[in-house]
Order: C-alpha cells, then sequence, then structure tokens
C-alpha cells in the first residue's frame, strides 16, 4: 500500500521572526565595544593627533591659543639641539642600569619563591609594597639615603674607609641613583609576573629532570628560562618602554627639570616637560613627545623582530 507523504506544516510568520536573530541581539556586542573606543577616541586618540599638530606650530604657554605655522622646524631645531642628545643619551644609560639588574633580580627571586618556602604568602605580598608606594615617597626616601653630607650610603661608605660620593653632581653616581629608585620599585612586580609564568610549566618537566640528575641551576637553565621565554620577552618589551617614559624620579631627586647642574640625569621626559613648562615652547614639546612615542615603536618593533628570531631558531 503506497503511503502518500505531506508537506511539513508552515510555521507561522510569528514564529520566523522569532527564530532570526534580532537587530538589537546583532548590535549588542558593538554597543558593549562602544564604550572603549569612545573612551579611547576622547583620551587616546585625540590629544595624540592634537599633539602631532601642535608640533608643526609655534605654540607658546602664555599665547596657547595662538598657533604660527613652522612645519618640521620644531623638529630640526630639536636634533640641533645638544641637549637633547644628552637626553636621549642618558635615557638609554639610566635604561640599560634599571632594566637589567631589575629584570636579573626578580627573576631570581621569582626563582626562589617557586619553591616551597615558609611563609610564602607574606614575601609574595611584601615584593609588591614597592610597587605600591607613590614615587614621590619612594624617591625623597632615596633622596635622603644617597645625600652627600648625610646620606646613608655615604656613612656606610666611611665607616669601611671609603670616601663619600656625590650621588647627585656626579654623572655616573646620579645615574646610578635614579637607577637604583627604579630597580627597588619594579624587582618585585616584575617578580610575581615571573613566577606566575613559572607555575604555568608543567611539573612533570622538573620531575624528569631532577630524575636525571640536574640540580637546580640546571633546571633553572634548561627548564625554568626556556619556559618563560614568552614572559621574558614582555617584561622586556614593558620595561623598555617604561624606561624611556622615567619622569617622576629623576624629578624629583634633586627637585628640578633640568636634570642635575650639568643636565647629568636629565632624560627624554624632563626634556619635554622642562621644555613645555619652563621654556614655555609647547609646539617644541609636542615634538619631544612625537620622538619619544616614534622611538617607543622602534623599541617595541625591534623587540618583537628578535623574539620571532628566536622562535624560529627554536623550532
Amino acid at each position: 500500500m503506497a503511503t502518500i507523504s505531506r508537506p511539513a506544516p508552515a510555521l507561522p510568520a510569528q514564529a520566523t521572526r522569532a527564530a532570526r536573530p534580532r537587530w538589537g541581539a546583532r548590535l549588542a556586542p558593538y554597543g558593549y565595544l562602544a564604550p572603549f573606543f569612545v573612551l579611547f577616541a576622547a583620551f587616546g586618540l585625540f590629544p595624540l593627533l592634537y599633539t602631532a599638530y601642535v608640533s608643526l606650530h609655534r605654540v607658546e604657554l602664555q599665547t596657547a591659543d595662538r598657533m604660527d605655522w613652522l612645519g618640521l622646524q620644531n623638529y630640526t631645531r630639536l636634533f640641533e639641539d645638544p641637549f637633547f642628545w644628552n637626553a636621549l643619551r642618558n635615557t638609554f644609560t639610566i635604561g640599560v642600569l634599571s632594566t637589567v639588574p631589575q629584570l636579573l633580580l626578580a627573576l631570581g627571586l621569582a626563582h626562589l619563591l617557586n619553591y616551597r618556602l615558609r611563609g610564602r604568602t607574606f614575601f609574595r605580598v611584601a615584593m609588591l609594597m614597592p610597587y605600591a608606594t607613590s614615587v614621590a615617597a619612594a624617591t625623597l626616601v632615596f633622596a635622603q639615603l644617597f645625600g652627600r653630607d648625610y646620606g646613608l650610603i655615604n656613612w656606610v661608605l666611611a665607616g669601611v674607609g671609603l670616601s663619600p660620593v656625590d650621588w647627585q653632581a656626579d654623572t655616573w653616581a646620579s645615574q646610578f641613583g635614579v637607577s637604583a629608585i627604579v630597580t627597588w620599585r619594579w624587582t618585585g612586580y616584575n617578580a610575581l609576573i615571573y613566577l606566575a609564568g613559572m607555575q604555568a610549566i608543567p611539573g612533570e618537566l622538573y620531575e624528569s629532570a631532577a630524575m636525571d640528575g640536574a640540580s637546580r641551576w640546571q633546571q633553572f637553565r634548561h627548564v625554568t628560562v626556556p619556559g618563560l621565554r614568552p614572559t621574558i620577552i614582555f617584561t622586556v618589551v614593558v620595561s623598555t618602554i617604561g624606561a624611556s617614559q622615567l619622569f617622576g624620579e629623576p624629578l624629583l631627586y634633586e627637585g628640578n627639570a633640568g636634570g642635575g647642574i650639568s643636565h647629568q640625569y636629565q632624560t627624554l621626559g624632563l626634556y619635554m616637560y622642562e621644555q613645555g613648562w619652563s621654556f614655555f615652547h609647547l609646539g617644541r614639546a609636542a615634538a619631544v613627545a612625537w620622538v619619544m612615542f616614534l622611538l617607543i615603536v622602534v623599541l617595541a618593533l625591534i623587540n618583537a623582530a628578535i623574539a620571532a628570531r628566536r622562535n624560529r631558531t627554536d623550532r
């Protein structure tokens, strides 16, 4: 007996409309993302573009509403200024003096905290205390410690028979003093980042290395460091960007925007502040800001290229 197939009953128009996603549901993700883009455009993108526009004009702080077109003259005068190159050199040296010891100490401290120690929680919280301390408070304390006549550091040096050091007038000593502040504030922060990366490394790798007779130092070299390579690259990039933007520590170390008597520790951040708020040249300060921005972009690209090359060689 033949069976007769009947067509499926058509769904009501109301059910069909309910099955389709409404315009509100389609636009909801964009609505959730809109506040971020609005805030970014208002407080990130617009100031960046406006600073580029100001850098092409002569703008004085007393008459900020008046702009005279200069083109690239602010940049050419900037590159002809020896104090700009001095600030760039100081930024590089202070960045190296603060970044390299900071990351090495953070890596060592994280390695120690990765083992089972009594009071590990206390030590982890204590490492964040310097980061939680304000820049002003930390710099003022270190400025007293590095004082020439009554500083604790020179008192200790005199106790062991060494001559006192002028930590604020000497070029290398003052740069070391500023670097010590940066290192003290950021070592614990980077140590916790490294510790989080270490805890993501599988424990079976350490057990296998221990069974093969590897010491703790060998485990650190051949297991921990390769497993932390992406984290190390991240901290290097972030620390490099932070070093190129140093401002609060050198400003408060002696209390002037010149960076010492002979500008011996004036960074690019201080140089920009001096041009804009001491000499009232807002156009030239905007040019310095854009040079710093381009420098950060170049440093980030160099770090990314080095990381990509290391990844290709490891495969």
